[in-house]
């Protein structure tokens, strides 16, 4: 190894575990994952045992409010327990309009549905998805698009990951959603929550992790405000120093006029 080997290895390591860590904050790592199964494991467990909706229900919709009690009394971010709480209220409420207890998983499977699609369509229009989420995490917020083209096709394959995988996904639950009984959906479901997920932020992460660093846009916004408080300085000073300067050139003359 080369001395100059080292800093370009030294910087692929940083790149990399910016990149896990921005991924494990903006999805919320295992806690996250594990705040999305719950609700969708005690319902499934409890219709198992005892075929009651309602109590399958009122608990799953209790253990996500719980689940933001604890994150709220520990002062930690609740945008991942909050979004499972909607998540679970939908699948309560249209289960309990339609007395059908599958029907409490169908909003989070048009919701996946409906994220795939959003995946893909914004891939194709040239803004992908995961690059509008993550954009603002790494701090470069929307510089990828016109700036820098490698982390543009980085983000590109990556929302393809994501569109695909949810797709498949779609494509195993919505037969099971028409075909299977509640058990047997459920489980399904309960099953699919995390290894496609995994995957689609595995890939996010390779992909990211060979793409160029991104561009802090935070950190040149505040480069350009120091520059422009540093000329608006120089120029306070110039401008302060020439007016002692001209009276001093013009007070010779004016005594040599009064002698």
């Amino acid at each position: 190894m080369t001395s100059l080997d080292k800093p370009t290895e030294d910087t692929q390591h940083d790149s990399r575990a910016v990149t896990e860590a921005a991924l494990f904050e903006a999805f919320g790592g295992v806690r996250g994952m594990v705040e999305t199964v719950v609700p969708g494991l005690l319902f499934v467990t409890i219709y198992t045992v005892n075929k009651d909706l309602h109590i399958s229900a009122i608990a799953a919709l209790a253990v996500s409010l719980l689940l933001v009690v604890v994150r709220l009394a520990m002062r930690d971010t609740v945008k991942h327990a909050f979004s499972g709480v909607f998540g679970v209220a939908f699948g309560v409420v249209f289960a309990m309009m339609t007395g059908n207890a599958k029907d409490f998983y169908l909003p989070g499977m048009l919701y996946t549905l409906g994220l795939a699609l959003a995946y893909i369509i914004t891939t194709l229009a040239g803004v992908p998805l995961i690059g509008l989420i993550l954009g603002p995490v790494f701090k470069e917020n929307l510089s990828w698009r016109t700036r820098n083209p490698g982390r543009k096709a980085a983000y590109a394959k990556a929302s393809w990951a994501w569109g695909l995988i949810l797709l498949a996904k779609c494509a195993i639950l919505f037969p099971l959603y028409w075909w299977a009984d509640t058990t047997q959906l459920g489980w399904v479901l309960v099953a699919l929550k995390i290894p496609p997920f995994l995957l689609a932020v595995w890939l996010t992460w390779v992909f990211l992790a060979k793409a160029p660093a991104p561009i802090d846009v935070f950190a040149e916004m505040e480069a350009e405000e120091r520059a422009e408080k540093e000329r608006k300085a120089a120029a306070a000073a110039e401008t302060s120093g020439t007016a002692p300067a001209t009276g001093t050139d013009t007070a010779p003359g004016r005594h040599r006029r009064e002698a």
